[in-house]
């Protein structure tokens, strides 16, 4: 597929570039937000992959360039565009401009370094799927206590398990659970949260809405 990367550090957009052309990617590497939103418009990229922060200001920039790029093509009737930030640090308030356009992942840079893992995450998001670091999901989980207090362990372990954006046979899979066990614990997380299960991508984006917004206290 065609990406378009931004990371303003000269290093890591190197060996980024390098490891996606690796993977059999065409790329389209840029240093800075006005960069990205003129590299999509010019190559209509089927993935973006961007760092929070560069220049302009260095402040997030690169999540409001992927912003813009998504609600202006959302606004003109096309699909989202695909997108994954990067981030060095957890700040799960970047998850509400993320959801509202859907096909999104966030994850923290170290993430990189486990190549499968990572290169695994950006293909389920261009698919159209939902990743979120595991520890944006641990945080927010911290965060709440209504409702996800109803939980048992085993609940919570598959509630985070799901809004990282795994299946219910991933699930399985990752616990040493049968089928049947799961579909037990994932209709129990549901139904004490106040939502009904639908397909992968829809739930896992109700779970990080609920998790992001439920009233609750700050741990």
């Amino acid at each position: 597929m065609r990406i378009v990367l931004a990371e303003d550090s000269a290093l890591l957009r190197a060996g980024l570039a390098q490891l996606l052309e690796a993977a059999g990617h065409v790329v389209v590497a840029v240093s800075d937000a006005p960069e990205l939103i003129a590299a999509c418009a010019e190559h209509s990229p089927d993935l973006i992959v961007s760092d929070v922060r560069m220049p302009p200001n260095m402040a997030d920039d690169g999540l409001a360039a992927v912003h813009t790029i998504r609600r202006e093509r959302s606004a003109s009737g096309e699909d989202a565009l695909p997108a994954v930030i990067l981030s060095q640090y957890v700040a799960a308030a970047y998850l509400d401009t993320l959801l509202e356009h859907g096909s999104f992942g966030y994850l923290l840079k170290e993430r990189v370094g486990d190549v499968r893992d990572f290169l695994a995450s950006l293909e389920a998001v261009a698919r159209g799927e939902t990743v979120v670091d595991p520890d944006v999901v641990k945080t927010l989980l911290r965060n709440r206590t209504s409702g996800v207090a109803a939980l048992t362990a085993r609940e919570q372990e598959v509630l985070a398990l799901m809004a990282e954006g795994l299946s219910n046979s991933q699930i399985s899979e990752r616990l040493f659970l049968s089928a049947g066990a799961v579909s037990k614990h994932v209709a129990a997380v549901f139904r004490k949260l106040g939502f009904a299960p639908d397909d992968e991508n829809r739930r896992v984006r109700a779970v990080l809405e609920w998790l992001r917004h439920a009233p609750g206290q700050s741990g």
